[in-house]
């Protein structure tokens, strides 16, 4: 609107009008302005994928993600297509955005930093290299099965800045500074057992006496009646919540129940994929400790695969190793002082969830927001009417 419409031109005429055509498209340039002010540097929507994190969040859920929480990112990858991520719609290979302009990493105030326990959404720290034809598998992954020339000449394989990688959502169970062990699938932080939360999930070998489960009864305590695995006739292994696998031990059918744990004695697939000098699994594994802005360590052979990917990649230094020395942008080291803080992330649903166990630290400037309300939430083609307007914890 015109607020100065008294005014005239030069030759004393009243201004022309705006057409509706006109004023149509300033409407629309500035509802897609205020819209991406508002997801960049305010809140954005986002969608639950898959059920990583249940039974907090459930697949289709839709949530608001503050950017306030933490402190707005400002833009890192600035030219992009409005209301778009990595990809343009209806494409597999075209990106949505520009990398003619850079800008480091700056966050604006916020009301808090990550705390332990926050659900937090933050871009995928192994995404800087996509398989395209493979994007729900991690392009590292696929090269430790697969010759990196296999994986080529089989996928379009490209870079993504790091404000344009996949997002993804977990729970941070340990800040910068933190010391994180996992013990047959129980999360210690400092030596001291961390809370877990109400909607957590792990898997439990359940014996009965011969008998099946009732499948109604387990659909009344929201347990998918299949099991996940079968060790004999009266053997099942299930996803239980905690409060769902102490219902289900009172059952008189149930002759035995314990929590699930991988026997392995280490695994490829588990950060920092050392497996000469970590023998860890997701279930046990650690001590680890979580870089810290500002702190110096010493470097050697036995350490520096946890560091490595810290030092290369997320804080972009040279690196490698001559004769058993260790070069940092060309010079002989034997420490490192960390640039960024770190976090480690997981999801509640344990063993159904690719998480810092496989991949390792969140940096900071990966940090996109905090998880904060469910809006809305579908499924088994209905609304859930009991999740609206619920807040995440």
């Amino acid at each position: 609107m015109n607020l100065a419409f008294w005014k005239r031109n030069k030759e004393g005429q009243p201004k022309k009008k705006k057409s509706a055509v006109r004023e149509w498209f300033d409407a629309a340039i500035f509802a897609i302005i205020a819209a991406t002010l508002i997801r960049t540097f305010i809140f954005e929507a986002y969608t639950i994928p898959t059920p990583s994190m249940e039974k907090t969040l459930l697949v289709n859920d839709f949530l608001f993600v503050s950017k306030i929480s933490y402190g707005p990112r400002v833009p890192m990858t600035p030219l992009a297509v409005p209301f778009t991520h990595h990809t343009l719609p209806f494409t597999k290979y075209s990106k949505a955005y520009s990398e003619a302009v850079k800008w480091k990493y700056r966050r604006l105030p916020g009301f808090s930093d990550v705390q332990r326990y926050d659900v937090v959404v933050f871009n995928f720290p192994e995404g800087d290299t996509v398989a395209l034809e493979q994007q729900e598998q991690s392009y590292y992954q696929l090269i430790r099965y697969q010759t990196r020339e296999t994986v080529w000449e089989q996928n379009h394989v490209v870079s993504r800045p790091v404000d344009k990688r996949e997002n993804y959502i977990k729970r941070c169970m340990a800040v910068a500074g933190d010391t994180i062990s996992i013990r047959e699938g129980v999360v210690f932080i400092d030596g001291k057992q961390a809370p877990i939360p109400p909607g957590s999930e792990r898997k439990y070998w359940v014996r009965t006496n011969g008998d099946e489960l009732n499948s109604s009864r387990l659909d009344e305590l929201d347990i998918d009646p299949s099991p996940e695995g079968r060790y004999d006739s009266s053997k099942f292994k299930y996803n239980l919540t905690a409060e769902a696998a102490a219902t289900l031990k009172s059952w008189p059918v149930v002759t035995e129940l314990r929590p699930y744990v991988n026997q392995a004695s280490q695994l490829v697939d588990v950060f920092p994929h050392d497996t000469a000098r970590y023998k860890w699994t997701e279930h046990n594994f650690g001590p680890l400790w979580i870089p810290k802005k500002g702190v110096t360590i010493k470097i050697d052979s036995n350490n520096i695969a946890i560091y490595d990917r810290i030092i290369r990649v997320y804080e972009g230094n040279t690196m490698e190793t001559k004769n058993g020395q260790i070069y940092i942008n060309n010079k002989p080291a034997d420490s490192y002082t960390f640039k960024m803080n770190y976090y480690w992330m997981m999801g509640d649903n344990r063993d159904n969830s690719l998480d810092s166990r496989y991949w390792g630290f969140v940096p900071e400037d990966h940090v996109v927001g905090k998880a904060w309300l469910i809006w809305m939430s579908y499924g088994k083609g209905s609304i859930r009417w009991s999740r609206l307007f619920k807040a995440i914890k």
